[in-house]
């Protein structure tokens, strides 16, 4: 291995290090659930709508089946849901922590709704109300990577503490 070749790998330890230490916390509303108590994993199964019309209901997820994951406690609908998400967590949980993926794109954390999602190249993204949601679609690989780009300053802040607007979760069931 060259010195260049050492270095660079040092770097990148050091830089996935920082990321890791200076994570933000996920969202989590009044239901003490991240994604409102909905199954994330459950995203991963149901039929996507075409962009501009509204998607399948999200799976409300169970009390009694849980895991934490990014300071916060996810709900499942069954146990093979929950060790999926075990088994790998940062494939199934929201981007941007859960919050909006378009508010993360105008450079804001503000709370993701689980009803309004969409799972593009395998990364399931929310969105707060479905008016954004129009906006988010005019253009989604663009706002994904002005979300992501954004979101290197934006992931160490606190997670948002607002309320999801005229939404109340049904989730998690008991």
């Amino acid at each position: 291995m060259t010195r260049f070749s050492l270095t660079l790998a040092a770097a990148a330890s050091a830089l996935t290090f920082a990321t890791s230490a200076f994570a933000g916390d996920q969202y989590v509303d009044n239901t003490g659930f991240a994604v409102s108590g909905f199954d994330v994993v459950a995203y991963f199964g149901l039929d996507q709508s075409a962009v501009g019309t509204p998607q399948a209901a999200a799976v409300p997820g169970k009390k009694d089946i849980t895991a934490d994951y990014n300071g916060a406690t996810f709900a499942f609908s069954t146990t093979e849901n929950r060790d999926t998400f075990l088994a790998n967590p940062a494939k199934y949980a929201p981007q941007f922590d859960g919050h909006c993926a378009y508010g993360a794109a105008k450079g804001g954390k503000v709370p993701g709704n689980p009803n309004l999602w969409r799972i593009v190249d395998d990364k399931l993204y929310l969105n707060i109300t479905p008016v954004v949601v129009t906006f988010w679609e005019e253009d989604i690989p663009g706002n994904i990577t002005l979300a992501d780009n954004n979101w290197v300053d934006l992931d160490a802040a606190p997670a948002s503490d607002r309320l999801i607007p005229d939404y109340t979760s049904t989730a998690p069931l008991n």
